[in-house]
């Protein structure tokens, strides 16, 4: 069995990190970008620290791209445009968002991603559990923003690779928080870690995993 905690959308409240592993022991930790709100950058490596298990991350449309740098100079992996084998689990990187209308510091035109995700796959090695981190959600699935939710701002070259995955785990989008299925895959978006929200995803040898929804401010953590 694999315990994973994702968090993503953290906006430079880096204060939330340690009170999630007040509970949580992980075996693994994804965190899927924002770490920081439009910079600084100086609080990324001390946040980072606070994590106490084996940490792979990828940077959000709202990370200034020199975060990748910073990552990688820091004790955890970056993720952005790669793939790591974990045992019995490659997870994949995809940092960034597709193009938003706000001009923001690390987008990419769809084209840019479907290029970046098709050599990133070209080496990719299946295994049992196959995961996909990234900020931007597939086109489709947790990523309806308006009243009512029914404008799909996720990016169509994501969701056009989903089935090559288990689980695409997503942010971006801070009212989508939840887990559906799209594609017969399964689409987990945990909610801003800004607000407490974090996700554990649970791995064994079963066909299905068991993702469970957390915020630091539930009973259980209290």
């Amino acid at each position: 069995m694999t315990d994973i905690v994702f968090i993503t959308d953290v906006h430079g409240k880096y204060e939330v990190i340690p009170k999630i592993f007040e509970e949580e022991e992980p075996d693994y930790v994804l965190v899927g970008g924002d770490l920081t709100d439009f910079g600084p950058l100086d609080g990324v490596i001390p946040a980072l620290e606070e994590i106490p298990a084996p940490t792979l991350v990828i940077p959000g449309n709202c990370d200034p791209k020199e975060i990748v740098q910073i990552i990688e100079a820091s004790d955890a992996v970056s993720l952005h445009l790669k793939s790591i084998d974990l045992g019995t689990i490659t997870v994949t990187g995809l940092g960034g968002s597709n193009t938003t209308p706000f001009n923001t510091l690390f987008e990419f035109s769809e084209e840019e991603i479907a290029a970046a995700l098709a050599g990133v796959l070209a080496k990719m090695k299946k295994n049992r559990w196959n995961i996909l981190v990234t900020h931007a959600p597939p086109k489709g699935a947790l990523d309806g923003i308006g009243e009512d939710g029914s404008v799909h701002v996720g990016s169509e070259s994501v969701a056009a690779v989903v089935r090559e995955f288990d689980i695409i785990c997503c942010g971006h989008i801070h009212e989508q928080k939840g887990v559906v299925e799209f594609e017969r895959r399964i689409c987990v978006n945990p909610g801003p870690a800004s607000e407490g929200n974090y996700a554990v995803i649970t791995l064994t040898d079963e066909d299905e995993p068991v993702i469970v929804l957390r915020n630091v401010h539930d009973e259980k953590n209290e």
